[in-house]
């Protein structure tokens, strides 16, 4: 087992590196940093003074590995736009997204892991058909709209819990819905899915022919097997939530780092930009080393891949 989490964690690590340089580059994506930070109506002389100043005239790798070696003791630099240090920026607002996607995540898993066995279990019955309604319904939404319709529904005509903000547990059920609600149908394919396969194996007719309870079957023997793609999808999806909050929070006015991330790109905030890349990026990459950890504990097998 240390083995394999040795070199699954040498593996995060050269990702790590990867997305680190990916996210570097993006500062030079859209031209000349140095001109983007003066604007359109600067002169040659003010464009190269900013230049000399951030250090953009040095060459790409030095800066490259300046940065690096910053990021790795969390200084980003400072905000072109906020004018405060990027890590305290993403400290402030890191906090709203993670209760946001931990929130989220918690709510599919615990609404899609039981349908998708129950669907299983009864095949082609009313609730397997619901399910499937479900799942398509979720996948063809779009987040935004279903968002706007809760807002309407439940905020506007019925009173029942907040529009916006994020100073109460009340102000992220919403959020919570639509943001867990988008991850549910793919958890629950695969629930069913892989329910189905591993309930027409020969050790479950086994385990039943020996009088094992179907509570015992369904639960200690098959869903144990069935739910190891369920946990790498969990922490992709978990990955996404972080990341791809933006809309979310932008709709329901949750200051976190979704909505700072959506507040730097209009602003043309690079290091802000840059750093928001790269910490989703690691969230995404440590929560996928740890589905391959929780994967490999429950099904041995796993560890000499």
């Amino acid at each position: 087992m240390l083995g394999f989490i040795l070199k699954r964690l040498g593996l995060a690590l050269l990702v790590a590196l990867t997305v680190s340089f990916i996210s570097f580059s993006l500062l030079y994506l859209s031209g000349d940093p140095a001109t983007a930070i003066a604007g359109e109506s600067a002169n040659a002389q003010d464009v190269q003074a900013i230049r000399e100043l951030y250090g953009f005239d040095r060459p790409m790798l030095v800066q490259y590995f300046d940065w690096l070696w910053n990021a790795l003791r969390f200084d980003f630099g400072q905000s072109y736009y906020f004018k405060l240090p990027v890590a305290d920026l993403i400290a402030d607002r890191l906090g709203v997204t993670m209760r946001l996607g931990l929130a989220a995540i918690s709510f599919a898993l615990i609404v899609a892991i039981p349908l998708g066995v129950v669907a299983a279990m009864r095949p082609n019955s009313l609730i397997d058909k619901l399910a499937l309604f479900l799942s398509v319904a979720g996948q063809a939404m779009p987040s935004f709209w279903f968002a706007l319709v809760l807002i309407s529904v439940f905020s506007i005509k019925l009173g029942l819990v907040p529009a916006s903000g994020s100073t109460s547990w009340r102000h992220f059920i919403l959020p919570t819905v639509v943001l867990g609600y988008y991850a549910m149908p793919a958890i629950m394919r695969l629930t069913r899915a892989g329910m189905l396969e591993v309930l027409s194996s020969d050790y479950i007719r086994t385990a039943r022919a020996k009088g094992a309870s179907e509570g015992r079957v369904m639960f200690r023997h098959a869903l144990r097997n069935a739910i190891i793609p369920v946990v790498s999808l969990a922490a992709v999806q978990m990955g996404f939530m972080l990341g791809g909050s933006i809309v979310v929070e932008s709709i329901f006015a949750l200051h976190g780092a979704g909505f700072l991330a959506w507040e730097s790109i209009s602003r043309n905030d690079l290091p802000t930009v840059q750093a928001l890349i790269l910490v989703f990026s690691m969230f995404y990459i440590v929560f996928t080393l740890l589905a391959d950890i929780v994967n490999a504990w429950l099904d041995p097998r796993m560890r000499a891949a």
